[in-house]
């Protein structure tokens, strides 16, 4: 017997947190009733989302993406100009391993593995994301050193983790954070009066952007794939 919610992690259909969501919300049934948080589900279980019937995918796909400006990592949203799933145009239903907004372009990883994207958004585990960014004036070294201490930002009454940021020109420099807070390094550099001009997220991990071309993506296998797993806390 599997947890609900690690149940349809496994058939690619959502995370476990948004499983959660859709059992709160009604739209999960199993043998025709609805379903409540926190029950157990078996293989002769009929498990249904929407009324249409899941199971656990036999095959695993992860892909990394280069996303490019323009592009909004959602699945529907009417008012979005192309969504991520429009834009990748995979045979198989992936769903994304944390968000970039509309306004940054760069790496993402893709997936039909809930348990993998439930790792990877696990704040606890400090996995690591690294980024490119061009802001609209010359800055200090004092900035890095603030950027890299926390930041507070006053809108999510949240101080930022302690984080690595280094120099690569006059208005460009290189973050690497562990966590994913709601526009995280807009807010940071908008604290000392700084305003981001571009935004590449160049590495998730152990996977890198590696000169894979803006809207294209890869598949993920061999070593790469094996150690994204490990990292995880996966085999």
């Amino acid at each position: 017997m599997t947890r609900l919610n690690k149940y349809l992690a496994e058939c690619g259909v959502c995370s476990r947190r948004e499983a959660d969501r859709w059992i709160d919300q009604g739209r999960v049934t199993v043998n025709g009733q609805k379903a409540v948080s926190g029950m157990q589900v078996g293989g002769r279980d009929l498990v249904e989302v929407n009324g249409r019937p899941v199971k656990p995918v036999s095959s695993k796909v992860v892909l990394a993406y280069n996303k490019p400006v323009g592009v909004t990592c959602t699945e529907k949203d009417r008012h979005a100009e192309k969504t991520i799933v429009e834009a990748v145009r995979y045979p198989v239903r992936l769903t994304y391993a944390g968000r970039l907004d509309k306004d940054s372009d760069g790496l993402i990883i893709l997936t039909n593995d809930g348990e993998l994207i439930q790792r990877m958004m696990r704040g606890a585990n400090h996995h690591e994301k690294e980024y490119v960014v061009k802001v609209d004036r010359e800055f200090t070294d004092d900035f890095l050193v603030k950027m890299s201490q926390g930041v507070y930002l006053k809108e999510l009454d949240e101080t930022t983790r302690p984080c690595l940021a280094e120099r690569i020109g006059k208005y460009t420099f290189r973050i690497v954070l562990t966590q994913g807070l709601n526009r995280q390094i807009r807010r940071m550099c908008g604290c000392f009066g700084y305003k981001v001009r571009s935004l590449t997220r160049i590495r998730v991990m152990n996977i890198e952007l590696d000169g894979l071309k803006s809207g294209a993506y890869r598949e993920l296998e061999g070593e790469e794939l094996t150690t994204l797993y490990h990292l995880c806390g996966m085999s």
